[in-house]
Protein backbone atom coordinates (compact mmCIF):
# COMPACT_ATOMS: atom_id res chain seq x y z
CA UNK A 1 0.00 0.00 0.00
CA UNK A 2 1.77 3.45 -1.39
CA UNK A 3 1.17 6.32 0.75
CA UNK A 4 3.95 8.98 -0.34
CA UNK A 5 1.56 11.69 -1.49
CA UNK A 6 -0.66 11.27 1.97
CA UNK A 7 2.43 11.26 3.95
CA UNK A 8 3.64 14.32 1.58
CA UNK A 9 0.47 16.51 2.11
CA UNK A 10 0.60 15.80 5.85
CA UNK A 11 3.42 17.05 6.28
CA UNK A 12 2.85 20.47 4.45
CA UNK A 13 -0.76 20.65 6.08
CA UNK A 14 1.24 20.44 9.78
CA UNK A 15 2.84 23.63 8.74
CA UNK A 16 -0.84 25.50 8.19
CA UNK A 17 -2.82 24.05 9.76
CA UNK A 18 -2.73 22.85 14.47
CA UNK A 19 -1.77 19.24 13.64
CA UNK A 20 -2.27 18.63 10.04
CA UNK A 21 -5.90 18.10 10.52
CA UNK A 22 -9.07 20.36 11.02
CA UNK A 23 -10.40 17.14 13.73
CA UNK A 24 -8.30 16.00 16.27
CA UNK A 25 -9.43 12.49 15.59
CA UNK A 26 -8.08 12.28 11.91
CA UNK A 27 -4.66 12.84 13.06
CA UNK A 28 -4.01 9.09 13.36
CA UNK A 29 -2.73 10.24 16.65
CA UNK A 30 -4.30 7.06 18.88
CA UNK A 31 -3.13 4.45 16.01
CA UNK A 32 0.61 5.70 15.20
CA UNK A 33 1.20 6.76 11.71
CA UNK A 34 0.18 9.63 8.93
CA UNK A 35 -4.04 9.83 8.22
CA UNK A 36 -4.63 9.12 4.99
CA UNK A 37 -6.22 12.24 2.75
CA UNK A 38 -8.98 11.06 0.67
CA UNK A 39 -9.40 12.01 -3.12
CA UNK A 40 -12.94 11.16 -4.02
CA UNK A 41 -15.54 8.35 -2.62
CA UNK A 42 -18.40 6.15 -4.09
CA UNK A 43 -20.77 4.71 -2.99
CA UNK A 44 -19.01 2.28 -0.11
CA UNK A 45 -15.76 3.06 -0.57
CA UNK A 46 -13.22 5.55 -0.54
CA UNK A 47 -10.29 6.51 -2.52
CA UNK A 48 -6.95 8.12 -1.51
CA UNK A 49 -4.76 10.16 -3.08
CA UNK A 50 -2.19 7.40 -3.74
CA UNK A 51 -4.87 5.70 -5.83
CA UNK A 52 -5.67 3.14 -2.65
CA UNK A 53 -9.41 2.38 -2.54
CA UNK A 54 -11.01 1.06 1.12
CA UNK A 55 -14.65 -0.47 2.10
CA UNK A 56 -14.96 2.41 4.54
CA UNK A 57 -16.90 1.82 7.91
CA UNK A 58 -16.52 5.08 8.83
CA UNK A 59 -19.02 7.05 6.86
CA UNK A 60 -17.64 10.56 7.54
CA UNK A 61 -18.09 9.62 11.20
CA UNK A 62 -21.84 8.74 10.71
CA UNK A 63 -23.54 11.16 8.05
CA UNK A 64 -23.16 8.64 4.73
CA UNK A 65 -25.80 6.33 5.59
CA UNK A 66 -26.62 6.04 1.94
CA UNK A 67 -22.76 5.92 1.04
CA UNK A 68 -20.62 8.47 -0.53
CA UNK A 69 -21.95 10.34 -3.80
CA UNK A 70 -25.88 9.15 -3.81
CA UNK A 71 -26.59 9.95 -7.34
CA UNK A 72 -30.32 11.19 -5.74
CA UNK A 73 -28.63 13.28 -3.14
CA UNK A 74 -25.47 15.41 -5.56
CA UNK A 75 -28.38 15.68 -8.45
CA UNK A 76 -30.21 17.60 -5.81
CA UNK A 77 -26.98 19.71 -4.43
CA UNK A 78 -26.15 20.87 -7.80
CA UNK A 79 -29.92 21.73 -8.56
CA UNK A 80 -29.85 23.88 -5.39
CA UNK A 81 -26.11 25.15 -5.90
CA UNK A 82 -27.40 26.14 -9.46
CA UNK A 83 -29.73 28.41 -8.16
CA UNK A 84 -27.22 30.17 -5.27
CA UNK A 85 -25.57 28.82 -1.96
CA UNK A 86 -26.54 30.92 0.73
CA UNK A 87 -29.28 33.74 1.00
CA UNK A 88 -29.70 34.99 4.26
CA UNK A 89 -33.14 34.63 4.35
CA UNK A 90 -35.99 31.82 4.47
CA UNK A 91 -35.84 28.98 2.48
CA UNK A 92 -39.34 26.92 1.23
CA UNK A 93 -36.72 24.07 1.66
CA UNK A 94 -35.72 24.44 5.37
CA UNK A 95 -39.76 24.58 6.42
CA UNK A 96 -39.40 21.07 4.27
CA UNK A 97 -37.01 19.39 6.34
CA UNK A 98 -38.48 20.79 9.84
CA UNK A 99 -42.00 18.91 8.98
CA UNK A 100 -40.17 15.82 8.26
CA UNK A 101 -38.03 16.05 11.31
CA UNK A 102 -41.38 16.66 13.42
CA UNK A 103 -43.01 13.82 11.95
CA UNK A 104 -40.12 11.81 12.49
CA UNK A 105 -39.73 12.71 16.17
CA UNK A 106 -42.99 12.83 18.29
CA UNK A 107 -40.70 14.98 20.73
CA UNK A 108 -40.34 17.69 18.40
CA UNK A 109 -43.46 20.26 18.19
CA UNK A 110 -41.14 22.89 16.80
CA UNK A 111 -37.51 22.89 15.53
CA UNK A 112 -34.70 25.22 15.11
CA UNK A 113 -31.50 23.93 12.17
CA UNK A 114 -28.28 25.47 12.61
CA UNK A 115 -25.08 24.72 11.56
CA UNK A 116 -23.28 21.47 13.46
CA UNK A 117 -24.00 19.69 15.98
CA UNK A 118 -22.01 21.44 18.73
CA UNK A 119 -24.08 24.42 18.26
CA UNK A 120 -27.40 22.91 18.43
CA UNK A 121 -26.42 21.14 22.17
CA UNK A 122 -24.83 24.65 22.79
CA UNK A 123 -28.29 26.34 22.09
CA UNK A 124 -30.55 23.35 23.46
CA UNK A 125 -28.96 23.82 26.71
CA UNK A 126 -28.94 28.07 26.65
CA UNK A 127 -33.08 27.03 25.90
CA UNK A 128 -32.92 24.76 28.86
CA UNK A 129 -31.23 27.50 31.51
CA UNK A 130 -33.81 29.66 29.76
CA UNK A 131 -37.20 27.90 30.72
CA UNK A 132 -35.94 26.37 33.89
CA UNK A 133 -34.38 29.32 35.22
CA UNK A 134 -31.78 27.47 36.33
CA UNK A 135 -27.75 27.49 35.89
CA UNK A 136 -26.30 23.81 36.60
CA UNK A 137 -26.15 20.69 33.88
CA UNK A 138 -25.45 17.44 34.02
CA UNK A 139 -23.96 15.26 31.62
CA UNK A 140 -22.05 11.42 31.72
CA UNK A 141 -18.82 10.79 31.38
CA UNK A 142 -17.50 9.56 28.10
CA UNK A 143 -20.49 11.50 25.99
CA UNK A 144 -18.86 13.55 23.79
CA UNK A 145 -21.67 16.89 23.38
CA UNK A 146 -19.62 19.33 21.11
CA UNK A 147 -16.71 21.48 22.05
CA UNK A 148 -18.57 24.06 23.83
CA UNK A 149 -16.61 24.76 26.93
CA UNK A 150 -19.18 23.56 29.51
CA UNK A 151 -19.37 20.48 27.69
CA UNK A 152 -15.46 19.84 27.64
CA UNK A 153 -15.86 18.37 31.12
CA UNK A 154 -14.87 14.19 30.88
CA UNK A 155 -16.02 13.89 27.25
CA UNK A 156 -15.08 11.48 25.13
CA UNK A 157 -14.34 10.94 21.36
CA UNK A 158 -11.37 12.99 20.29
CA UNK A 159 -11.04 14.10 23.79
CA UNK A 160 -10.76 10.34 25.00
CA UNK A 161 -8.40 9.36 21.64
CA UNK A 162 -5.77 12.23 22.85
CA UNK A 163 -6.11 11.78 26.15
CA UNK A 164 -7.44 14.66 27.35
CA UNK A 165 -10.67 14.56 28.97
CA UNK A 166 -10.98 18.61 30.47
CA UNK A 167 -9.12 20.76 27.59
CA UNK A 168 -7.06 24.25 28.33
CA UNK A 169 -8.66 26.98 27.96
CA UNK A 170 -11.59 26.00 29.67
CA UNK A 171 -12.40 28.52 32.63
CA UNK A 172 -13.33 27.22 35.78
CA UNK A 173 -16.45 29.12 36.06
CA UNK A 174 -17.52 27.34 32.76
CA UNK A 175 -17.25 23.69 33.55
CA UNK A 176 -18.31 24.42 37.47
CA UNK A 177 -21.66 24.30 36.74
CA UNK A 178 -21.38 20.87 34.59
CA UNK A 179 -21.67 17.78 37.07
CA UNK A 180 -20.89 14.49 35.75
CA UNK A 181 -21.91 10.73 36.19
CA UNK A 182 -21.18 7.90 34.66
CA UNK A 183 -23.31 6.28 31.93
CA UNK A 184 -25.64 4.06 33.07
CA UNK A 185 -25.51 4.47 36.74
CA UNK A 186 -28.92 5.27 37.62
CA UNK A 187 -27.99 5.61 41.43
CA UNK A 188 -25.08 8.21 40.96
CA UNK A 189 -27.78 9.93 39.07
CA UNK A 190 -30.32 9.42 42.08
CA UNK A 191 -27.57 11.37 44.41
CA UNK A 192 -27.08 14.36 42.28
CA UNK A 193 -30.32 15.26 41.68
CA UNK A 194 -31.20 14.84 45.55
CA UNK A 195 -28.18 17.13 46.38
CA UNK A 196 -28.59 19.60 43.41
CA UNK A 197 -31.94 19.72 41.84
CA UNK A 198 -32.50 23.11 42.74
CA UNK A 199 -30.46 24.35 40.40
CA UNK A 200 -30.22 21.75 37.75
CA UNK A 201 -31.47 23.10 34.28
CA UNK A 202 -31.12 19.48 32.50
CA UNK A 203 -29.48 16.40 31.95
CA UNK A 204 -28.27 16.13 28.64
CA UNK A 205 -27.09 12.43 27.31
CA UNK A 206 -26.61 10.37 24.32
CA UNK A 207 -29.32 7.87 24.50
CA UNK A 208 -26.53 5.27 23.10
CA UNK A 209 -23.28 6.26 22.90
CA UNK A 210 -20.91 7.41 20.25
CA UNK A 211 -18.58 8.82 21.70
CA UNK A 212 -16.27 6.85 23.79
CA UNK A 213 -16.45 3.32 21.21
CA UNK A 214 -20.54 2.37 20.97
CA UNK A 215 -21.78 2.37 24.85
CA UNK A 216 -25.65 0.93 24.72
CA UNK A 217 -28.12 1.63 27.62
CA UNK A 218 -28.84 -0.82 30.20
CA UNK A 219 -32.32 -1.47 30.38
CA UNK A 220 -34.51 0.88 32.25
CA UNK A 221 -31.86 3.40 32.51
CA UNK A 222 -32.74 6.12 29.79
CA UNK A 223 -36.57 5.69 31.32
CA UNK A 224 -35.49 6.13 35.15
CA UNK A 225 -33.80 9.45 33.74
CA UNK A 226 -36.98 10.41 32.54
CA UNK A 227 -38.61 9.65 35.61
CA UNK A 228 -36.34 11.65 37.54
CA UNK A 229 -36.35 14.64 35.26
CA UNK A 230 -40.29 14.87 35.33
CA UNK A 231 -40.26 14.91 38.87
CA UNK A 232 -37.70 17.56 39.74
CA UNK A 233 -38.76 20.20 36.52
CA UNK A 234 -35.40 18.89 35.20
CA UNK A 235 -35.34 19.13 31.39
CA UNK A 236 -34.20 15.93 29.72
CA UNK A 237 -31.77 16.52 26.58
CA UNK A 238 -31.18 13.60 24.20
CA UNK A 239 -28.15 13.86 21.89
CA UNK A 240 -28.96 12.16 18.76
CA UNK A 241 -26.59 13.69 16.69
CA UNK A 242 -25.22 10.17 16.05
CA UNK A 243 -28.19 7.92 16.60
CA UNK A 244 -30.77 10.70 14.77
CA UNK A 245 -32.34 8.79 11.28
CA UNK A 246 -29.32 6.01 12.03
CA UNK A 247 -31.06 3.67 14.54
CA UNK A 248 -34.40 4.49 13.34
CA UNK A 249 -36.08 6.66 11.48
CA UNK A 250 -37.41 7.78 15.15
CA UNK A 251 -33.86 7.61 16.54
CA UNK A 252 -33.27 5.74 19.60
CA UNK A 253 -36.07 7.64 21.43
CA UNK A 254 -38.50 5.88 19.22
CA UNK A 255 -36.74 2.85 19.37
CA UNK A 256 -36.40 2.79 23.17
CA UNK A 257 -40.14 5.10 23.59
CA UNK A 258 -38.84 7.62 25.29
CA UNK A 259 -40.14 11.13 25.58
CA UNK A 260 -37.04 14.05 25.86
CA UNK A 261 -37.72 17.13 26.31
CA UNK A 262 -35.40 18.43 23.94
CA UNK A 263 -33.53 16.42 20.58
CA UNK A 264 -30.21 17.67 18.74
CA UNK A 265 -29.62 16.31 15.62
CA UNK A 266 -26.74 16.58 13.11
CA UNK A 267 -25.01 14.44 10.78
CA UNK A 268 -27.52 12.42 8.81
CA UNK A 269 -30.55 15.03 8.18
CA UNK A 270 -27.73 17.17 6.38
CA UNK A 271 -27.20 14.09 3.41
CA UNK A 272 -22.95 14.65 4.07
CA UNK A 273 -23.20 18.73 4.34
CA UNK A 274 -22.72 20.53 7.19
CA UNK A 275 -25.92 20.97 9.45
CA UNK A 276 -27.65 20.69 13.02
CA UNK A 277 -30.73 20.86 14.71
CA UNK A 278 -32.18 21.28 18.21
CA UNK A 279 -36.36 21.02 18.76
CA UNK A 280 -38.54 19.90 21.18
CA UNK A 281 -42.01 20.94 23.15
CA UNK A 282 -43.58 24.63 21.70
CA UNK A 283 -43.38 26.08 25.15
CA UNK A 284 -39.58 25.60 25.56
CA UNK A 285 -39.19 26.14 21.98
CA UNK A 286 -40.74 29.61 21.62
CA UNK A 287 -38.61 30.94 24.36
CA UNK A 288 -36.23 31.37 21.28
CA UNK A 289 -35.25 34.68 19.41
CA UNK A 290 -37.54 36.17 17.71
CA UNK A 291 -40.45 34.88 19.32
CA UNK A 292 -38.48 34.99 23.00
CA UNK A 293 -35.98 36.58 24.93
CA UNK A 294 -33.25 33.55 24.39
CA UNK A 295 -30.86 34.50 22.03
CA UNK A 296 -29.65 32.34 19.29
CA UNK A 297 -28.90 32.82 15.72
CA UNK A 298 -26.45 31.70 12.62
CA UNK A 299 -26.07 33.53 9.14
CA UNK A 300 -25.35 29.42 7.36
CA UNK A 301 -28.23 28.03 9.40
CA UNK A 302 -30.53 26.13 7.15
CA UNK A 303 -28.14 26.88 4.07
CA UNK A 304 -30.00 25.74 0.95
CA UNK A 305 -27.75 23.56 -0.12
CA UNK A 306 -27.54 21.05 3.12
CA UNK A 307 -31.26 21.10 3.59
CA UNK A 308 -32.03 20.23 0.10
CA UNK A 309 -29.54 17.24 0.63
CA UNK A 310 -31.08 16.39 4.02
CA UNK A 311 -34.34 16.45 2.48
CA UNK A 312 -33.35 13.64 -0.31
CA UNK A 313 -31.40 11.87 2.01
CA UNK A 314 -34.50 11.26 4.72
CA UNK A 315 -37.07 11.00 1.57
CA UNK A 316 -34.79 7.75 0.96
CA UNK A 317 -34.54 6.49 4.68
CA UNK A 318 -38.14 6.86 4.73
CA UNK A 319 -38.94 4.12 2.01
CA UNK A 320 -39.78 0.71 3.54
CA UNK A 321 -36.99 -1.97 4.01
CA UNK A 322 -34.03 0.61 4.66
CA UNK A 323 -33.94 0.05 8.22
CA UNK A 324 -34.26 -3.93 7.72
CA UNK A 325 -31.12 -4.27 5.22
CA UNK A 326 -29.01 -1.78 7.39
CA UNK A 327 -30.10 -4.48 9.93
CA UNK A 328 -28.86 -7.47 7.91
CA UNK A 329 -25.39 -5.57 6.95
CA UNK A 330 -25.15 -4.80 10.45
CA UNK A 331 -25.26 -8.23 11.74
CA UNK A 332 -23.59 -9.55 9.15
CA UNK A 333 -20.43 -7.55 10.19
CA UNK A 334 -20.39 -7.31 13.62
CA UNK A 335 -21.20 -11.36 14.09
CA UNK A 336 -18.62 -11.78 11.32
CA UNK A 337 -15.87 -9.65 13.44
CA UNK A 338 -17.03 -11.93 16.82
CA UNK A 339 -16.76 -15.06 15.11
CA UNK A 340 -12.87 -13.78 13.72
CA UNK A 341 -11.86 -12.91 16.95
CA UNK A 342 -13.30 -16.10 18.85
CA UNK A 343 -11.51 -18.14 16.57
CA UNK A 344 -8.23 -16.61 17.19
CA UNK A 345 -8.89 -16.22 21.09
CA UNK A 346 -8.92 -12.57 21.01
CA UNK A 347 -11.02 -10.66 23.62
CA UNK A 348 -13.26 -8.60 21.81
CA UNK A 349 -16.41 -7.14 23.43
CA UNK A 350 -19.35 -5.89 21.15
CA UNK A 351 -22.12 -3.55 20.86
CA UNK A 352 -24.79 -2.73 17.97
CA UNK A 353 -27.75 -1.18 17.11
CA UNK A 354 -28.69 -1.45 13.40
CA UNK A 355 -25.67 -0.66 11.17
CA UNK A 356 -24.17 1.77 14.49
CA UNK A 357 -21.60 -0.99 16.11
CA UNK A 358 -18.33 -0.52 18.74
CA UNK A 359 -15.79 -3.80 19.20
CA UNK A 360 -13.61 -3.11 22.12
CA UNK A 361 -10.64 -5.51 23.02
CA UNK A 362 -11.31 -5.86 26.43
CA UNK A 363 -12.79 -9.47 28.34
CA UNK A 364 -15.20 -7.76 30.04
CA UNK A 365 -18.41 -6.06 29.38
CA UNK A 366 -18.35 -2.05 28.24
CA UNK A 367 -21.25 -0.04 30.41
CA UNK A 368 -19.63 3.15 30.87
CA UNK A 369 -16.42 5.60 30.10
CA UNK A 370 -13.95 3.47 33.03
CA UNK A 371 -15.08 -0.11 31.13
CA UNK A 372 -14.55 1.43 28.03
CA UNK A 373 -10.93 2.55 29.01
CA UNK A 374 -9.76 -1.11 29.78
CA UNK A 375 -10.07 -1.85 26.11
CA UNK A 376 -6.57 -2.39 24.57
CA UNK A 377 -5.80 0.63 22.46
CA UNK A 378 -2.46 -0.88 21.38
CA UNK A 379 -4.38 -4.28 19.69
CA UNK A 380 -6.99 -1.87 18.03
CA UNK A 381 -4.10 -0.21 16.29
CA UNK A 382 -2.87 -3.26 15.29
CA UNK A 383 -6.40 -4.06 14.08
CA UNK A 384 -6.61 -1.04 12.29
CA UNK A 385 -3.53 -0.83 10.49
CA UNK A 386 -3.71 -4.17 9.33
CA UNK A 387 -7.24 -4.01 8.26
CA UNK A 388 -6.19 -0.67 6.22
CA UNK A 389 -3.42 -2.88 4.45
CA UNK A 390 -6.05 -5.35 3.28
CA UNK A 391 -8.76 -2.63 2.05
CA UNK A 392 -11.29 -2.13 4.71
CA UNK A 393 -10.98 1.62 6.32
CA UNK A 394 -12.24 1.54 9.92
CA UNK A 395 -12.32 4.57 12.73
CA UNK A 396 -8.58 5.40 13.40
CA UNK A 397 -9.36 5.38 17.11
CA UNK A 398 -10.66 3.00 19.76
CA UNK A 399 -13.27 5.26 20.84
CA UNK A 400 -15.11 5.86 17.77
CA UNK A 401 -17.98 3.70 16.25
CA UNK A 402 -18.21 2.12 13.17
CA UNK A 403 -21.65 2.57 10.47
CA UNK A 404 -22.68 0.43 7.55
CA UNK A 405 -24.70 1.97 4.82
CA UNK A 406 -27.06 1.08 2.56
CA UNK A 407 -24.93 0.14 -0.01
CA UNK A 408 -22.81 -1.92 1.28
CA UNK A 409 -23.09 -5.62 -0.07
CA UNK A 410 -22.99 -8.64 1.87
CA UNK A 411 -19.76 -9.92 -0.49
CA UNK A 412 -18.29 -6.05 0.96
CA UNK A 413 -18.56 -7.30 3.99
CA UNK A 414 -17.84 -11.07 3.21
CA UNK A 415 -14.55 -9.50 1.72
CA UNK A 416 -13.66 -7.33 4.98
CA UNK A 417 -14.80 -10.54 7.78
CA UNK A 418 -12.20 -12.44 5.01
CA UNK A 419 -9.35 -10.10 5.84
CA UNK A 420 -10.76 -9.76 9.84
CA UNK A 421 -10.15 -13.97 9.68
CA UNK A 422 -6.65 -13.09 8.88
CA UNK A 423 -5.55 -10.32 10.95
CA UNK A 424 -7.05 -11.41 14.19
CA UNK A 425 -5.11 -14.49 13.92
CA UNK A 426 -1.79 -11.71 13.97
CA UNK A 427 -3.10 -9.24 16.98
Amino acid sequence: MKTATSKKLFAQSQRVIPGGVNSPVRAFRSVGGSPLFIKRAQGAKVTDVDGNTYLDYVASWGPMVLGHANPSVVRAIQRAASLGTSYGAPTEQELILAQMICRAFPSIEKVRLVSSGTEAVMSAIRVARGFTKRDAILKFEGCYHGHADHLLVKAGSGAATLGLPDSPGVPKAAASQTLTAPYNDIDAVKSLIHKHWRKLACIIVEPIAGNMGVVLPKKEFLRQLRTLTKKHGILLIFDEVISGFRVSYGGAQTLYDIKPDLTCLGKIIGGGLPVGAYGGRQEIMDLIAPVGPVYQAGTLSGNPLAVTAGIETLKKLSTSGVYEKLERRGQQLAEGLGKAAKQANIPFYQTRVGSLMGGFFTNGRVTDYASAKTSDTTRYAKFFHKMLERGSYFAPSQFEAAFVSTVHTAADIDQTLEAAHQVFKKL
